[in-house]
């Protein structure tokens, strides 16, 4: 019997399903149309048994309001401890002030002591807001949907006590950038520079 060869594989952009990211605004295949807000978190478990209850009807509050799906993500990376500490000691290399130098030193050893042999990790929450359209339209007119639904989940975390805001193109790219490149963007952030004019997704 014989067996089909497997067919080659085509560019990352195609592999993970992204037309473009233009404004703000990631577009897919299909006429579907993404925009997401970071936002900060609340310690559940540190809040008193009234401000639980508080919020889990805010929060029921919240998703009554919604007039389109939303998706949460829960984005967990490996922080680069190497290059944060490199770039404080470009700080601390113009420091004058004797005393003030060696406290940045013994800062900066402190540091490595304290990571050396573990991970650190941070853990970002976002929004994703969706709008899905059959048939090609105009993109203004989808932006500024996006942008209303964005406001809605804006005020809702606001209610909350929390804070959102809208990703730019680039940092929207960069999400993607760290999920498939994960080891790269520790050493190699994603720049301005190495996105086209055109704001599409193309991974080597």
């Amino acid at each position: 019997m014989f067996q089909s060869k497997p067919k080659a594989k085509g560019s990352a952009r195609t592999q993970i399903g992204i037309k473009e990211v233009r404004d703000g605004v990631l577009i897919l295949p299909g006429n579907r149309y993404r925009t997401v807000l970071a936002t900060s978190s609340v310690n559940f478990e540190l809040q008193s048994m009234d401000e639980q209850d508080a919020i889990i009807d805010t929060f029921q509050s919240f998703l009554n309001s919604l007039t389109s799906s939303v998706q949460i993500l829960v984005r967990v990376r490996e922080l680069d401890v190497e290059r944060y500490l490199e770039d404080f000691a470009i700080a601390r290399s113009s420091e004058t002030e004797g005393l003030y130098k060696t406290q940045l030193k013994n800062y900066s050893s402190f540091i490595r002591k304290l990571v050396a042999g573990n991970k650190i990790l941070s853990r970002r929450f976002y929004l994703i807001v969706s709008y899905d359209h059959k048939e090609t339209a105009d993109f203004s007119l989808i932006r500024e949907q996006l942008m209303l639904e964005q406001e809605i989940l804006v005020k809702g975390m606001e209610k909350m006590g929390m804070t959102a805001r809208p990703l730019s193109s680039l940092e929207i790219l960069d999400l993607f950038y760290s999920f498939y490149q994960p080891e790269t963007a520790k050493t190699q952030p994603l720049a301005q520079a190495l996105i086209r004019s055109a704001h599409v997704l193309d991974f080597p």
